[in-house]
């Protein structure tokens, strides 16, 4: 069965980067008929926080990613610490003193040289009587995993072919002077336990992949029990400004009124205009689609506009502004890039706003104000007005219809007027175009 992992670092709100990773594994997984863990890696705790951990499952289930089983890494330390000593047994760790501003000191050497920046291997010629002389003066190891050195290739399922030269990687810290784990042989450990068979991430060097597949194979992974395939970073379109998209929170593009829909199809390269639910979109997800992902902000609010106009008034109800009303939603839901835009159209119908002064179409405004139908009002109190106003200015009404726009709402476009006109009432239209033409 295919096994695949999302995980996250709970340091904070999930990023939208994070979450592509996520749709990536959920589609494929659930395209091939397999299981996905959410991992938590939560080793960092000074920085990994409950609350974060929380946040990012509830921002995961709010764009439609399920999983079959969760985990978090600081529950299973005793794992890590078993294959630490299985590599120190094997003889593939070796003990390092170096202090961190030690080290610090010899990149800074190799730099200044344009040396490769890897580590020395000095602790290798370590005598006994000096690994003893150092742990007599308090001094405590952290452990190297040694390298073979070796050429390795593989496959990449988005990259293609890959290959790295381990002599030039750094032997990487599998063990901190503390005794407390690395990321690397943590994550390693635990895709050999869930018997993980695809690993699908954003970017990371060949040196770290090639790293990972040694460590799988003296772990008893074995070098082709795992695939991987590692996503581009996702470019922003050349008409993109501000803030990075990969860089946003998942939860502020939810603040603002984007559906996950539209989200799911613009990180996944899905390329139909209605943004389809999860469970079709993995019908035809394919891997390769997210190879060269590029952020398109017009396209998102296009797919997001589309999406909102799908949705009926109890999915968005507790969303709206208060008071808000199913005809509301109906006369505006076609006509919003971004749910928060609700807020401004509800100002509309139900509040004050303060159209121009439009002295160019007084005499226009006049005869509106005079041709006002009485109420009660209902569904054909625009096409009653409309009627009277063309008789009273000889005007079509595709040249009334501008000037009440901007009179009644202050905008130049937006949702149908004769949608509108029975939610903003008599008063406030009297209002408005006695403002109009003050």
């Amino acid at each position: 069965m295919i096994r695949v992992r999302c995980a996250p670092a709970p340091t904070g709100h999930l990023l939208v980067s994070g979450a592509r990773v996520a749709l990536a594994n959920f589609l494929f997984a659930r395209r091939h008929g397999g299981e996905m863990l959410l991992r938590l890696d939560d080793l960092d705790s000074e920085r990994c926080r409950p609350a974060h951990a929380e946040a990012i499952q509830q921002d995961l289930q709010w764009l439609g990613i399920r999983w079959q089983h969760s985990t978090r890494q600081s529950e299973r330390l005793e794992l890590y610490q078993d294959a630490i000593e299985r590599l120190k047994r094997d003889g593939f760790l070796y003990p390092c003193f170096e202090s961190e501003e030690e080290l610090k000191a010899k990149q800074e050497f190799r730099r200044k040289r344009g040396q490769p920046l890897i580590y020395d291997r000095a602790m290798l010629r370590l005598t006994d009587k000096q690994r003893r002389d150092a742990e007599a003066g308090g001094k405590r190891p952290h452990w190297r995993f040694k390298l073979s050195g070796r050429t390795l290739e593989w496959k990449d399922m988005i990259l293609g072919p890959l290959r790295a030269t381990l002599s030039a990687v750094s032997d990487p810290i599998i063990a901190r002077s503390d005794g407390s784990p690395a990321a690397i042989i943590a994550s390693v450990a635990d895709d050999i336990d869930f018997r993980t068979t695809h690993i699908i991430r954003g970017e990371d060097s060949p040196g770290n992949t090639a790293v990972q597949i040694e460590l799988f194979e003296v772990l008893g992974g074995g070098s082709q029990a795992v695939r991987f395939g590692h996503l581009p970073a996702l470019g922003d379109s050349p008409s993109s400004a501000g803030r990075p998209f990969a860089s946003l929170s998942l939860r502020s593009l939810r603040g603002d009124g984007l559906e996950p829909r539209a989200i799911a199809a613009c990180l996944t390269g899905d390329k139909a205009d209605d943004p389809p639910e999860l469970v079709r979109l993995a019908n035809t997800f394919e891997l390769s689609s997210m190879a060269a992902s590029r952020f398109d902000a017009a396209r998102l609010l296009r797919l997001n506009r589309r999406a909102l106009a799908e949705l009926d008034f109890a999915a968005v109800a507790d969303r709206l502004p208060g008071g808000a009303t199913e005809a509301f939603w109906l006369a505006v839901r076609g006509h919003l890039d971004l749910l928060k835009e609700a807020r401004g159209w509800w100002d509309v119908v139900a509040g004050s706003i303060v159209p121009p002064i439009m002295e160019a179409d007084r005499d226009v405004l006049i005869a509106a104000g005079a041709t006002l139908p009485p109420e009660p009002w209902d569904g054909t109190v625009w096409a009653d007005w409309m009627s009277a106003l063309e008789r009273a200015t000889g005007l079509p009404g595709e040249a009334l219809l501008p000037v009440l726009r901007l009179a009644l709402t202050g905008e130049d476009s937006g949702p149908d007027l004769p949608a509108l006109l029975p939610l903003i009432g008599r008063a406030r239209t009297v209002a408005r175009l006695g403002f109009a033409v003050a």
